[in-house]
C-alpha cells in the first residue's frame, strides 16, 4: 500500500489512459468526459445555474483522473476543497487498484484540518475503468458558499456522453490577473495577485518593492517578488526562513538574488533580498530590503528563457501558503521536482526500485529503506556493501551534506561522507529527504544507524538548522556536532555584511586565535562593547552554540583533520542539477561514484607499491612510513621536520608527570605545552593535533626527541590512517572492547576480502580451481565442515 502526496490547490489532472479531453476557449475551460454509467441529466435551465452531479456508489470514470475531476467539480459546488488521499496497489503486479479522494480537511496534521471523513473512493475493474465503490458525504465542518469557492471568472465543463450533456461550474487553477486602473492601492495597502498589471505577454508589477509593503499569504510576496525580478533583470531563489521557538511555525522568509553566496562558481555574493515577516493579523510585511546587485542585470528575455515558473500563471494556495508547502515549482517533461509536499514516492521509487533489486542480486551487502508516513513514501535511504564496509573503518567522523536541498530546483538528495585513510572522500550512504523536518532527520540517521550496524560516530558536520541538530541530538547524544562552514559562512556573511573591516578583522581574530575559553569569552565581550552589538540577536545565539563553530571548542574532537576555514567538497559534484531528469539520474549516481572510487584505488596502489623519501635519519620517520598511507606520512613528515625548529623547556615535574614547555626559535609567541604522562608514554600537546587530527604533531614530536624515543608509541598510530586501515585485523581496543561493534568489523573486512577472491577466482576456469582448492584448505584450518 502506498499514498501519494495531497495536492493543497485543484488542479484539472490529465491523463494519457483516459479519453478526457480539455479545451481553452478564451476564459472558459472545457473538460469532455464520458462515463459510462447512465447519469442523471441536470437541467440548468430549471436550476438557474449550471449544477454538479453527486457522486453515488457505482458510478463509473474512464480513469482515476477524471474521477478526481468530478468530485473536484462537484466539491466547488458544494463550498469544500478536495485532496488525494490513499492509494492502494495490487499485490501481483504493484499497479494503482484504488484511490480515494479526500475533503482537504481530512486528517489532523495542520491545524487547519479537522478529521474530516466525507470523501470517495474508486476502484479499477478487470476492464481498466474506475468505480466508485465508496461514497461518505456528510462533513464535520461547515462548508463554503459556493461564491466564496468559485474564482471571479466562472469557468464551465462540460461532460458529455454521446447525447447526455451535463454542464458544470468550475473553480480554475489559475487566478485570473485584473488590471488596476489608474495605479490606485488596493483597500487597506495589502498587495494581492490583483495587483499586477496584464502587459501583453507581459507582467508588470505596478509597485516596486520597499519596507512596509503588506501581502495575504507568503507565496503571494513570492510571486510579486518573482515578477518583480524577471522585468528587472534577475532571477530569485528561496533564501533563510526563521520558525517560532514556541509552535514551529514560520515567522520570516527571505527571497534573495540567485547570485546570493558563493556556494557555486555562478554566485558572486550579490546582497540583493527581500525578507518578509508575519504579522498577527496573519498578514506578511516586508521588513527588510536591499534592491543593489553587485553584477550585472540580464535582460528580460534572457531571465525568461531560464525561468523553470511561468510568468503569466501564478498557482493559487488552499492552506496558508509556504508555511504548509515550498513554492510549487511548474517544472517541464520529468525533471526534478522540489517541494515541501514531497513527490519522492511517485516521482523517485519508481525510478530507484529497479536499481535498488538489480543492487541487491549483485551485492548482497546492499542495503535499502523507505520511509512510510501513512501510507505514503516518503524519505529513501540507500548504501551498498562497499559504503557499509567503508564506515566499519572510516565512520568514526561523518559529513551529512544536504546543500543540494538549499536550492529550490535541485535534487532532494543528501549524502553521508566518510573520510578515508588517504584523507579522500568515501561514500557512507545516499538519501532522498522527504522535508526539512525533525521526523525526516530522525528517520534518517536511525536508519543510517541500523545500516552501520548501530555504531555511533564520534562527530557529524552538518548543517545547523534546528531540526537536524534536534535530531542529532535525539539519535547520537554523545555526537559532537559542527557546523557545516559554507551555510555557517552564508548566514554570517548576511548578518554582517554592514559591518566595517576593523570589525571583521577584530571578529575573525577572537574566533580564531584565541586558546582557551576565558581568553575567547574577553575577547567575545570587548568586541561587542566596541562595537554596540551586545543586543544583536543573531550574535547572541552563536555565542549560546560556540562549542558547534569555535575552533577553541572543537579542536578536543576527532574530526579526521578537516580544516575549520574550509569547505567540504560535494561527493558528486556539480552531477545533479535543475536540468538533471530523473531517468538521468541512476546512471549520474554510478558514473560519479565509480570515478571517486577509482581515485580510492589509484592511491592503494601507489601506497603499496612507492615509497616516500625519508627526509631524516630518525628511525620513527622509517616506522611511519613504513605504516601510514602517502599522504598521511606527508604530513607526519611536515611535523617531524618542523619540529627541529621548535626548543623545549622542563618546566614541571611531579612524579613520573612532566610538563614541557615548546617555542619556535625566535619566536616566543608561537608555543604550546606538553605533558607527559607515566604510562606508554601519554603525551598531550595543548594545540591537540592528534585529538582532532589523528597524528602527531611538531612540538610531541620534539618532546619525543629530548626523551630519546626511537619509535612512535603504537597507541599514537591510528589504524584508520595506516595501509592497511581497510584489510587489517580490526584492533579490539579501537572498537571500544564493544562486541557487536568488533564483530561487524569482522564481518565487513572478511566480507570484502572474499568479495575481491571470488571476482579474481571467477575469471577463468583455471583460476576458478585454483580458489575453490584454497577455500578447501582454508575451510579445513577454520574447522569448517561442508
Amino acid at each position: 500500500m502506498g499514498m501519494e502526496s495531497s495536492s493543497t490547490h485543484f488542479t484539472i489532472m490529465r491523463s494519457s489512459d483516459t479519453d478526457s479531453k480539455i479545451e481553452d476557449s478564451g476564459n472558459n475551460l472545457v473538460l469532455k468526459a464520458y462515463p459510462m454509467l447512465p447519469m442523471k441529466t441536470v437541467n440548468a435551465e430549471d436550476e438557474g445555474e449550471s449544477r454538479v452531479l453527486e457522486p453515488y456508489v457505482g458510478l463509473e470514470f474512464d480513469s482515476a483522473d477524471v474521477a478526481r475531476d468530478f468530485y473536484s467539480l462537484y466539491a466547488t459546488r458544494m463550498g469544500f476543497r478536495v485532496r488525494t488521499g490513499q492509494l492502494y496497489r495490487s499485490r501481483t503486479d504493484g499497479s494503482v487498484s484504488s484511490r480515494r479522494f479526500v475533503c482537504s480537511k481530512e486528517g489532523f496534521q495542520i491545524s487547519s484540518r479537522t478529521g474530516c471523513p466525507a470523501l470517495i473512493r474508486v476502484q479499477r475493474r478487470d476492464s481498466g475503468k474506475w468505480v466508485v465503490d465508496l461514497f461518505l458525504k456528510d462533513h464535520n465542518h461547515g462548508l463554503g458558499s459556493t461564491e466564496e469557492n468559485h474564482s471571479p471568472i466562472l469557468q464551465k465543463k462540460t461532460l458529455t456522453r454521446t447525447n447526455t450533456v451535463v454542464e458544470l461550474s468550475h473553480r480554475p487553477k489559475i487566478k485570473s490577473i485584473e488590471e488596476i486602473e489608474d495605479l490606485r492601492p488596493c483597500p487597506s495597502g495589502i498587495i494581492s495577485a490583483k495587483r499586477f498589471k496584464w502587459d501583453g505577454d507581459e507582467m508588470q508589477p505596478e509597485v516596486e518593492p520597499s519596507a512596509g509593503l503588506e501581502f495575504n499569504s507568503a507565496n503571494e510576496a513570492y510571486q510579486f517578488y518573482h515578477v518583480y525580478a524577471e522585468n528587472t533583470g534577475f532571477r530569485i531563489r528561496i533564501g533563510q526562513l526563521f520558525r517560532s521557538k514556541l509552535d514551529g511555525s514560520i515567522t520570516s522568509r527571505r527571497f534573495v538574488c540567485s547570485k546570493e553566496g558563493f556556494q557555486h562558481p555562478s554566485r558572486v555574493g550579490c546582497g540583493a533580498f527581500m525578507r518578509i515577516k508575519r504579522q498577527d493579523s496573519g498578514r506578511w510585511v516586508v521588513d527588510r530590503l536591499d534592491k543593489n546587485h553587485n553584477h550585472e542585470l540580464e535582460s528580460q528575455l534572457e531571465v525568461k528563457k531560464t525561468n523553470l515558473f511561468s510568468s503569466k500563471k501564478f498557482i493559487e494556495e488552499e492552506i496558508g501558503g509556504l508555511e504548509n508547502e515550498d513554492i510549487v515549482d511548474i517544472n517541464n517533461g520529468n525533471h526534478v521536482k522540489r517541494r515541501r509536499e514531497n513527490h519522492i514516492g511517485s516521482d523517485w521509487y519508481r525510478v530507484l526500485f529497479d536499481y535498488f533489486q538489480t543492487k541487491q542480486a549483485e551485492d548482497t551487502g546492499f542495503f535499502y529503506a523507505v520511509e512510510v508516513d501513512n501510507g505514503s513514501c516518503m524519505s529513501i535511504f540507500w548504501a551498498d556493501g562497499r559504503s557499509r564496509f567503508s564506515c566499519c573503518q572510516f565512520g568514526d567522523v561523518i559529513i551529512l551534506d544536504t546543500s543540494y536541498r538549499k536550492g529550490i530546483y535541485l535534487v532532494p538528495f543528501a549524502t553521508f561522507i566518510g573520510i578515508n585513510h588517504h584523507k579522500q572522500p568515501v561514500l557512507l550512504g545516499c538519501a532522498l529527504i522527504a522535508d526539512e523536518s525533525v521526523k525526516s532527520f530522525t528517520w534518517l540517521f536511525q536508519t543510517w544507524l541500523r545500516a552501520m550496524s548501530g555504531r555511533c560516530p564520534l562527530s557529524i558536520i552538518a548543517d545547523q538548522d534546528d531540526v537536524i541538530q534536534q535530531a542529532i541530538m535525539q539519535v547520537f547524544p554523545g555526537t559532537h556536532h559542527r557546523f557545516s562552514l559554507w551555510q555557517f559562512k552564508a548566514k554570517e556573511s548576511e548578518h554582517l555584511r554592514l559591518m566595517n573591516t576593523s570589525f571583521k578583522y577584530e571578529y575573525e581574530k577572537c574566533i580564531y586565535e584565541c586558546q582557551t575559553a576565558d581568553e575567547f569569552d574577553t575577547a567575545w565581550n570587548a568586541l561587542l562593547s566596541r562595537y554596540g552589538l551586545k543586543d544583536n540577536g543573531w550574535l547572541k545565539a552563536m555565542y549560546a552554540k560556540r562549542k558547534s563553530w569555535v575552533p577553541l571548542y572543537l579542536r578536543a574532537t576527532f574530526f579526521a583533520g578537516i580544516p575549520f576555514n574550509e569547505s567540504i567538497e560535494s561527493f558528486f559534484g556539480t552531477r545533479f542539477n535543475a536540468q538533471t531528469p530523473l531517468k538521468e539520474f541512476v546512471s549520474q549516481y554510478e558514473r560519479g561514484l565509480e570515478r571517486r572510487r577509482e581515485e580510492e584505488r589509484k592511491e592503494d596502489f601507489n601506497s603499496f607499491n612507492l615509497q616516500a623519501f625519508l627526509q631524516t635519519k630518525e628511525p620513527l620517520e622509517e616506522q611511519c612510513r613504513r605504516l601510514y598511507t602517502l599522504n598521511i606520512f606527508r604530513i607526519f613528515q611536515k611535523e617531524l621536520l618542523q619540529s627541529y625548529s621548535y626548543l623545549g623547556f622542563k618546566i614541571y615535574e611531579e612524579g613520573a608527570t612532566i610538563r614541557y614547555l615548546v617555542r619556535k626559535c625566535g619566536n616566543d609567541n608561537e608555543k604550546c605545552v606538553v605533558t607527559v604522562g607515566p604510562s606508554n608514554p601519554k603525551v598531550i600537546c595543548s594545540c591537540q593535533m592528534f585529538e582532532f587530527e589523528g597524528v602527531l604533531c611538531r612540538h610531541v614530536l620534539r618532546v619525543f626527541q629530548i626523551l630519546d624515543l626511537k619509535e612512535v608509541p603504537p597507541c599514537y598510530i591510528l589504524q584508520r590512517w595506516t595501509r592497511n586501515a581497510e584489510y587489517g585485523i580490526p584492533c579490539d581496543s579501537e572498537s571500544g572492547g564493544n562486541p557487536q561493534e568488533l564483530k561487524a568489523l569482522m564481518v565487513w573486512s572478511l566480507r570484502e576480502a572474499a568479495c575481491q577472491y571470488i571476482e579474481a577466482g571467477a575469471t577463468s576456469l583455471e583460476k576458478h580451481r585454483l580458489a575453490y582448492e584454497i577455500m578447501r584448505e582454508g575451510g579445513r584450518k577454520l574447522c569448517w565442515q561442508r
